[in-house]
């Protein structure tokens, strides 16, 4: 089985290309910037994925993803190895697209511009009043939760 699920933020505006012939097909290129859940120091924050998508998905993509927006794909990874010029073997992977969704919400997107990501220790404390449609628990009732 050759299944990916990734979840990460689109690096630059994807690229959009048509096949020649009688029937043209939509074929769209980008890089996937997915963050690593454990840093370890001196190592990158994130892995990077060229991913491709052919037909109506890649005129979706064409039409409603720019860089920075989040979305989650799954698809297939494939091996895209082959002997350059030098006679040199290059080892080259990508990810091919079968579906995408967006992974937060319009205004979420335009908020997070700068390219921050979601951190746990970012949270509002439990006094804050939260106005995203959850109840704000009161002062002093932390201890008295189950899971903490």
């Amino acid at each position: 089985m050759n299944k990916i699920f990734l979840m990460g933020r689109l690096t630059r505006d994807p690229e959009v290309r048509y096949s020649q012939g009688a029937s043209q097909t939509a074929i769209a290129r980008f890089s996937l910037a997915v963050d690593r859940k454990w840093k370890r120091e001196g190592e990158p924050d994130a892995d990077f994925f060229n991913c491709t998508v052919f037909g109506k998905q890649a005129d979706f993509v064409e039409k409603y993803l720019r860089q920075g927006i989040k979305v989650v794909i799954t698809g297939r990874v494939q091996n895209d190895n082959y002997t350059n010029k030098e006679g040199q073997k290059v080892y080259s992977v990508q990810i091919i697209v079968e579906e995408i969704e967006f992974a937060e919400s319009k205004n979420a997107a335009t908020g997070n511009a700068g390219g921050s990501s979601y951190q746990a220790d970012s949270r509002p404390s439990p006094s804050q009043a939260a106005d995203d449609g959850f109840m704000s628990i009161p002062d002093g009732a932390e201890e008295e939760l189950p899971f903490n």
